[in-house]
């Protein structure tokens, strides 16, 4: 029982996460970061990439955000509270790469800005 009203409360935050990005892509609402700093953010292309991929379109995806790819294995490990493994060290390792990956693009994104 406890674990159901557990598993609800995750299924509360992910849909007010979702409205919430509706809201800010139906209003056109820019990157706070991009206004800000006036250059993209680590997360910039992610929503047109993952639109992309949800119509199967992966090249183009993979073209907006090379990580496009981490957020559904991010939102697993936001499930299952971080332990997708049975082995800490691989989740750990998994979610390293992640934050990695997410650097790394943003260095290349800000390397073809300059």
């Amino acid at each position: 029982m406890k674990r159901i009203k557990y598993l609800k409360t995750k299924l509360l935050y992910t849909l007010g996460y979702l409205a919430c990005i509706a809201v800010l892509y139906s209003f056109s609402v820019p990157c706070v970061f991009q206004t800000l700093f006036s250059i993209p953010c680590p997360g910039c292309g992610m929503t047109r990439a993952l639109r992309a991929a949800l119509q199967l379109d992966f090249a183009s995806a993979f073209a907006y955000h090379k990580m496009f790819w981490a957020v559904p294995v991010g939102y697993l490990y936001f499930l299952f509270d971080g332990r997708l493994f049975n082995n800490r060290r691989v989740d750990k390792i998994i979610l390293i790469s992640i934050g990695a990956g997410f650097i790394v693009d943003w260095l290349i994104k800000l390397c073809n800005v300059v």
